[in-house]
């Protein structure tokens, strides 16, 4: 069983009543919501025992009192950037956001497109989403943001940008991933809120870096491993210091832009700000939910591992620069970890020399081996029915069930029946099943054959379970593995040659 290091309970009760007493100062309070609203992967794996969801079911909580703007970055729209856990763009990260919030309740009052130059695929996605009833604004890029404060607190700054009109004491400002304009929506906002003459303030609330852990907690290093890309960095926040004696963490952005954003609110209230600091300005209280620091310790460091092959794998594809490459292996070294920590790697990569070395072969060999929830180690490999991810997917659910190995839990008449439509009706080149098309099967097959349904029961025992490949997956196959709740990393090598494929 996995180990628990987090009470999501105890935090959502505790973060709630500290928002609700942030709110009371205040007619109105805009706040930025840092990291994922809904389905944080991140903060589930660093923080054992997290709800994923803990963020949405706190607002929830708040329904009666809070709406939401979303904002999402044109120029994000327009060359179509990929939310990697889910593997959707931008744009469709919103409609799925829209359909979440809705779902809890909470009521969405409009998509914000920031930073809007009349980019052809933004004004698509206007067009879609004005054509199913969603309040559609934009915002132009200041000029001078956010140094001049002069300018951008005047007629040729916040004033040409659209008020948005809200109704609720809380508003949350989100958006599908980091740079959307959360901030510059915020400071928009209040400008035009104050004009209006009513009392506003503004908080943020960023799940990490938790601001009174130890700068080089294992959880702190994560998030800068998970930005990596952004080039943040954790610092002691010198303004909290100097203001109340009392060490607290941030990172360089926040920090270096505090004394800016700062005399900005000030420009725009006309009063002295309440925040000393930018930790001040936040509101996470994630600490209180860590029950077992060391659990929680040696999740982050997994995670910290993990993200050093996602950044490698990337900067094979060409997604990632070398200075980000450079950057997660100084991580890695500092944090006194390898790749081969992660335990699947190893019995992944000693079982493709296996093969090589059996069936005689110079090529390197697509293994997968996953680590499952109780402990053992499963592997399987690439073969002439199906790929490695089908392999292991339906050997882990073989072991799960206790089902021989012997045991055909598929007909091979059915998996080639599959393969004949695939490559002489599909035209498809790779005949291989996929971890999806393994699945399909397999649920057909559980409907007359009691071995196959056993072990398709035992597919919700798969969450958790930690794989690796020896090769870079298919999205496909990439998707179908997270779905699953099995996390996947993988060497940045690819299965063959062929470009196209790859």
């Amino acid at each position: 069983m996995k180990k628990v290091g987090f009470d999501s309970e105890k935090y959502l009760k505790e973060q709630s009543s500290y928002i609700l007493e942030r709110v009371q100062h205040y007619d109105k309070l805009y706040l930025e919501f840092g990291g994922k609203l809904i389905g944080d992967k991140h903060a589930k794996r660093v923080l054992p025992g997290f709800d994923e969801d803990a963020k949405m079911k706190l607002l929830a909580t708040l329904k009666e009192k809070a709406e939401i703007i979303i904002c999402v970055y044109a120029s994000d729209i327009e060359r179509k950037k990929i939310r990697e856990d889910y593997g959707i763009t931008y744009d469709q990260d919103v409609l799925r956001l829209i359909d979440e919030y809705r779902g809890y309740g909470i009521s969405v009052n409009s998509v914000l497109i920031t930073r809007y130059q009349e980019q052809p695929n933004a004004k698509v996605f206007m067009a879609k989403l004005e054509r199913n009833g969603i309040n559609v604004y934009t915002h132009r890029a200041i000029e001078g943001y956010p140094t001049n404060v002069e300018a951008i607190v005047g007629e040729e700054g916040f004033a040409k940008n659209p008020y948005i009109e809200t109704s609720k004491p809380i508003i949350v400002v989100t958006g599908p991933g980091p740079a959307s304009g959360k901030l510059a929506t915020c400071l928009n906002q209040m400008y035009h809120e104050h004009e209006l003459g009513n009392k506003i303030g503004y908080a943020k609330f960023e799940t990490f870096p938790v601001w009174n852990l130890p700068l080089k907690h294992p959880v702190n290093i994560a998030y800068e491993a998970a930005t990596v890309d952004l080039k943040d960095v954790n610092m002691i926040d010198n303004y909290h210091y100097e203001a109340y004696g009392e060490v607290a963490v941030n990172y360089n952005r926040d920090i270096e832009t505090f004394p800016v954003i700062k005399r900005i609110i000030e420009k725009i209230t006309g009063k002295e700000s309440v925040y000393q600091s930018p930790t001040d300005m936040g509101v996470n209280r994630l600490k209180s939910g860590i029950i077992d620091d060391q659990v929680v310790r040696e999740a982050a460091k997994q995670e910290i591992i993990r993200r050093s092959f996602a950044v490698e794998n990337d900067y094979k594809k060409g997604l990632a620069d070398e200075d980000t490459l450079r950057r997660m292996q100084v991580i890695l070294e500092e944090s006194d970890l390898k790749k081969e920590d992660r335990v699947p790697v190893l019995p992944a990569r000693d079982y493709a020399i296996t093969v090589q070395d059996r069936i005689g072969s110079t090529n390197l060999q697509a293994v997968i081996a996953i680590e499952l929830p109780n402990g053992k180690i499963i592997t399987g490999r690439t073969t002439k029915l199906m790929d490695a991810s089908a392999a292991a997917i339906l050997n882990g659910l073989k072991l799960l069930a206790n089902v021989a190995d012997e045991i055909d839990l598929l007909a091979p008449m059915i998996l080639q029946t599959i393969q004949r439509l695939k490559t002489d009706d599909l035209n498809s080149r790779v005949p291989t099943l996929s971890a999806n098309e393994l699945l399909i099967a397999l649920a057909i097959s559980a409907v007359t054959n009691p071995t196959a349904q056993l072990a398709y029961q035992q597919l919700p025992n798969l969450k958790a379970a930690q794989a690796h490949s020896t090769v870079i997956l298919s999205r496909e196959n990439e998707q179908t593995l997270k779905k699953l709740g099995i996390d996947i990393t993988n060497d940045p090598v690819y299965p063959t040659e062929n470009l196209y494929y790859n």
